[in-house]
């Protein structure tokens, strides 16, 4: 439990943490966690082969952990990563300004309803805060009903389109 002094105005401790875990920002040292993330994304997305069939070799994993524009938190107990997310730092050019890009988020099945998710926003958008951010954005699925009322409870809900394009199509005349 954390006393009152180490905790925001909102009741949040102020380092990122919750009841039984912490919060805390990968760098490239910590490819073992890492690899854990993405084991625990190929489970809660049901993707393991995108997340786990050819994995990236340390070097790869490190030089995108290093990045300033790249932010993995995991939220961990004992050395376990309970949770985590992915998010990408997008500068704009109508103001000097950034968005950041939630892309992955999930917490492993039996720790869920724990606030561990909302945590890791949370640190995402203190982060995102220090870094001259205005907004965070994320993308839920229709049909993923505790996501989109996560993402309803804590920021605007926006009507989109997504597309995916394919890579290397052939320019117009």
């Amino acid at each position: 439990m954390h006393s009152e002094d180490e905790a925001s105005k909102d009741g949040a401790p102020k380092d990122g943490s919750g009841p039984g875990f912490a919060i805390r920002r990968l760098g490239p040292g910590d490819i073992p966690s890492m690899r854990a993330l993405n084991t625990l994304f190929g489970r809660a997305f049901a993707e393991p082969d995108t997340y786990g069939a050819a994995p990236p070799d340390d070097a790869y994993l490190a030089d995108r952990l290093a990045k300033a524009h790249v932010a993995v938190l995991v939220a961990e107990r004992d050395d376990a990563v309970l949770g985590g997310l992915v998010a990408y730092e997008l500068d704009k050019f109508e103001r000097a300004r950034r968005e950041i890009y939630l892309y992955d988020l999930a917490v492993e099945a039996e720790h869920r309803r724990r606030g561990i998710a909302t945590a890791l926003i949370r640190h995402l958008q203190a982060h995102a805060a220090h870094r001259g951010a205005w907004v965070v954005f994320v993308q839920a699925d229709p049909g993923d009903g505790p996501a989109l009322a996560l993402y309803d409870r804590l920021g605007t809900r926006e009507e989109v389109l997504p597309f995916d394009l394919p890579v290397g199509a052939r320019p117009l005349p």
